[in-house]
């Protein structure tokens, strides 16, 4: 019955979970404050003095805001599972004849399609401040797959922490580190003009690659090999938190 009814059942979970989010908008606006305020304050107050290689400063600045959107908003999916935990709503619908794991999903879906809405608010304002693209379908097509991808890659170590955290501040903590992550990546400034050691280490963790990708495929510029670096560090690190989601789920909500 679990496997015949569970996209079904997923997407009555994402419903509720959608209509939680309608009802306090202020959610998807808290989440876009932070990464507009950074918009902002590196496009008219520093980027000036700051030497991107481009005339444009928000084309080259836009990718690394997005990602930044996307680390702020998986706290609120943490949030979210932490207090279905803490109130026994799993525990209430596993009690239905429902897909236990539909729960979980609905969850999921949620992250993709808050974070979406929250994308395109970023995106709206980015076209007033200036930002054009000479991309064309595929390459946009792309662009929103990389995107999706890494939200979902959040979305699960997000699901680890609201299922192990023991309070909701511990629940929501965990994304501090990824939202300054962009920090030190080329997401604001090309990593040649980083000091040796934090260039190193700036041009081997994921953002990078995701930021330069994207910024490539807005710009119909050769990606090289940054695409597919990109999908594999996405891929890679999600796979290693799905496992450990899915034993924090059993432990924590099925007791197995």
């Amino acid at each position: 019955m679990e496997t015949r009814y569970f996209f079904s059942d997923m997407s009555i979970m994402l419903g509720r979970s959608m209509r939680h989010i309608f009802r306090s908008m202020d959610t998807i606006f808290t989440v876009a404050i932070t990464p507009l305020a950074l918009m902002l304050l590196f496009v008219y107050v520093f980027g000036g003095a700051i030497q991107s290689g481009v005339d444009n400063y928000v084309n080259y600045l836009l990718p690394g805001i997005l990602l930044i959107t996307i680390a702020s908003g998986i706290a609120y999916t943490a949030y979210r599972l932490f207090q279905d935990v803490q109130r026994g709503i799993f525990e209430r619908f596993h009690s239905m004849p429902i897909a236990h794991s539909a729960v979980l999903w609905g969850h999921v879906l949620t992250s993709l399609v808050s974070n979406a809405i929250s994308i395109v608010l970023i995106l709206l304002v980015a076209l007033l401040m200036g930002f054009r693209s000479p991309a064309g379908v595929l390459s946009w097509l792309a662009v929103i797959g990389i995107l999706a991808l890494f939200t979902l890659t959040l979305t699960w170590i997000a699901t680890i922490a609201g299922l192990s955290a023991k309070t909701i501040d511990g629940a929501s903590a965990f994304s501090y580190p990824l939202i300054l992550l962009p920090f030190i990546s080329s997401a604001f400034v090309p990593t040649d003009t980083m000091p040796t050691i934090v260039r190193v280490f700036a041009e081997h963790q994921p953002v990078t690659s995701i930021a330069d990708a994207i910024r490539a495929l807005l710009s119909n510029q050769p990606v090289g090999n940054n695409l597919w670096i990109a999908v594999a560090w996405c891929a890679g690190i999600m796979a290693v938190a799905y496992v450990f989601a899915m034993r924090a789920y059993k432990r924590r909500v099925l007791g197995r």
